[in-house]
């Protein structure tokens, strides 16, 4: 099955607040986890590209006591939550919420130690602008962590697994997530765009319906 695109933004109040009332839980604590377990020692500033409702900013800060998060966003709808979820943790002073759109945020070059990105690479016509970005804002060294949604092999099969997984999810969510299944990438791909960029990245296939990018830049 070639890429179906989808919209880059999930802007939508109701797209934002269906995303936000679904149990990622278990999936953003694990992220968290291992992104702690690999790349947890010294860590200060780290930046979260497609932030969306704040749980993984929120997680991360909560479990790693010496680290800032800056959180990015292109949905208002998105950050007005993330902005909820961070004042309600009490850690306004630890992450701050950005609204921007990549390439091109309004950050300072090369200051982050870590550089991540959950289940928002699906949503970019172009991936590269993903990876000019992590050259650009990650220090030399830096630790990087991508974790998206594969491609299978069909539509079908796509909304098969979207019935397997998310059944009694709300029908804006499963059908913002067969959406995403099809605008997703495949392991090769991805390992393409990596080499066009220049970024000897490792990516493995976690699941069925789980890429994972994740190592360090050049030092």
């Amino acid at each position: 099955m070639d890429r179906i695109l989808e919209p880059e933004i999930m802007d939508g109040a109701a797209e934002a607040a269906a995303y936000a009332k679904a149990d990622f839980s278990d999936s953003n604590k694990a992220f968290v986890d291992d992104v702690i377990a690999r790349f947890g020692a010294q860590l200060a500033q780290a930046v979260d590209f497609g932030c969306g409702p704040g749980d993984i900013a929120v997680r991360l800060v909560q479990a790693h006591p010496g680290v800032h998060v800056t959180a990015v966003d292109g949905s208002h709808s998105m950050l007005a939550l993330a902005g909820r979820a961070v004042q309600g943790a009490h850690l306004g002073g630890r992450i701050a919420l950005v609204h921007g759109r990549l390439p091109g945020l309004d950050l300072p070059q090369r200051h982050f130690d870590l550089v991540l990105c959950k289940d928002m690479m699906h949503h970019l016509p172009d991936p590269q602008v993903l990876w000019s970005e992590v050259k650009r804002l990650g220090k030399p060294g830096a630790a990087v962590y991508v974790m998206d949604l594969a491609r299978p092999d069909s539509r079908d099969e796509a909304r098969a697994i979207v019935e397997r997984v998310s059944g009694g999810e709300d029908p804006i969510l499963k059908e913002d997530f067969l959406n995403s299944l099809c605008a997703a990438f495949t392991a090769d791909e991805v390992r393409a765009e990596l080499a066009i960029a220049g970024l000897a990245l490792p990516v493995s296939q976690l699941t069925e319906r789980h890429l994972c990018i994740r190592g360090r830049l050049p030092g």
